[in-house]
């Protein structure tokens, strides 16, 4: 589990493609002096297993599958990635709860400066639409960040100096591709109105009946 509050960047090293997968190397001297083999990572929001490492670069493999949902396929020897290391119980969640579990892959549409901050639209999977809300979460190659506004499948979120700086957004361009992960709670959500374990309407009334009251009484 993390918290989409990228720690570092790593450059990466070496890629060896491999029957569908990749093994990749990156170098980010802090991560690999504090990690240990059988550690979790994400790069780019991806959630990887580090299978090696050394006092500057550590290795992981990607399975097909991972290469298949996210941006790895494109990736490039000297490329920047985000990187973060798993959370801890005893620390605070300043982003929200970011599995590492990339839903799909979306793209940059537009980037304007506004006053201090960048300005970024992305279009998302269509599929993606229905877990995302104005005001809500999503992680964009691992970041954490609120949408600004939402039309459609089109998210704006807007990135301040800081964040531009310490991880990989400050360098996106009209074009490029970003792993996608929705906030988890909107799944959840739907898997338990498809289960029946929520109602998805007051048959009397037609409105939901998830209220106050309705949640205490189940508590």
């Amino acid at each position: 589990m993390f918290t989409g509050i990228i720690e570092t960047t790593g450059i990466v090293q070496s890629l060896r493609r491999h029957n569908g997968g990749i093994t990749m190397t990156a170098e980010a001297d802090r991560i690999a002096k504090e990690t240990e083999i059988g550690a979790s990572i994400a790069v780019n929001g991806a959630c990887l297993t580090i299978v090696s490492h050394d006092a500057h670069t550590f290795t992981v493999d990607m399975v097909p599958e991972t290469v298949q949902r996210t941006t790895f396929g494109r990736l490039q020897i000297g490329a920047r990635v985000n990187l973060e290391q798993t959370l801890r119980l005893s620390d605070r969640i300043d982003g929200h709860l970011v599995q590492g579990h990339v839903d799909g892959v979306g793209q940059v549409v537009s980037r304007e400066s506004r006053g201090n901050s960048i300005w970024y639209t992305l279009k998302i999977p269509e599929n993606l639409t229905p877990y995302v809300i104005e005001k809500g979460s999503i992680a964009f190659d691992g970041i954490s960040l609120t949408i600004a506004r939402l039309t459609d499948n089109l998210c704006a979120v807007s990135i301040i100096p800081h964040t531009a700086s310490l991880t990989t957004f400050g360098d996106k361009k009209t074009g490029d591709e970003i792993n996608v992960e929705v906030d988890m709670i909107g799944r959840y959500v739907e898997s338990l109105l498809q289960a029946g374990r929520i109602p998805s309407h007051d048959e009397a009334t037609g409105r939901s009946p998830v209220t106050e009251t309705w949640l205490k009484e189940r508590l």
